[in-house]
Formats: structure tokens, C-alpha cells, sequence
């Protein structure tokens, strides 16, 4: 069974930068990969998903400080993300589509602090 498994969340102060790992298993052919974040009282929103390589969409609010890539070998992916701001507090989920399946990682916190 396909599994998506996050790391790399944290608190960091405004400015600072975090590194998100999604270790995927069990997985393969995915069609879609990214990052969801849930703010508090707020829904579920994409924050970037990349459809193929060179092909990727990132939210207007994260456009030159976040990045996304990935790393087959170690079958992860990543989120790099920089100049963060307390706004970008939320818990981030890792995300797949494959053969017509979602899958979601179980979130991982991050806080900014001002």
C-alpha cells in the first residue's frame, strides 16, 4: 500500500528557511506530486504541484521563495522553502495522484514567528 511520509517541519523566525521531505513507498507512475497547507480556520490549500518536470503551478503567495524537486533515488520530495513569513504558518501535507488515487502524508507543522 502506497505511503507518504513528511519531515522537516518546525519553528523557525520570519525570514529563516525549512526544508520539507515526502519519503514516497509503494508508489509509482505518480501524476501529479506537491505540498497542501491547512492554516488554522482556514482549508486545505495547494501550494505547489508539479505535473511534470518544468510543468508546475506554485500558489501566488509562496511564487520566488518556495521550490519544489524531487529526488528519485531516494524516491522523496522536497519543498525548499525560503523568506518565510508568519502567514505561511500551517501544516503541510505531502501530496500524489497515481493511476487516479489520491494519497496524503499524515502533516507536518510549521510555524513562523514574527
Amino acid at each position: 500500500q502506497g505511503q507518504l511520509v513528511e519531515s522537516g517541519g518546525g519553528s523557525v523566525q520570519a525570514g529563516g528557511s525549512l526544508r520539507l521531505s515526502c519519503v514516497v513507498s509503494g508508489i509509482s507512475n505518480a501524476n501529479v506530486m506537491g505540498w497542501y497547507r491547512q492554516a488554522p480556520g482556514k482549508q486545505r490549500e495547494p501550494v505547489v504541484l508539479m505535473y511534470t518536470p518544468g510543468n508546475t503551478y506554485y500558489a501566488d503567495s509562496v511564487k520566488g521563495r518556495f521550490t519544489i524537486s524531487r529526488d528519485n533515488a531516494k524516491n522523496t520530495v522536497l519543498l525548499q522553502m525560503n523568506s518565510l513569513k508568519p502567514e505561511d504558518t500551517a501544516v503541510y501535507y505531502c501530496f500524489l495522484t497515481a493511476a487516479g488515487r489520491n494519497y496524503w502524508g499524515q502533516g507536518t507543522q510549521v510555524t513562523v514567528s514574527s
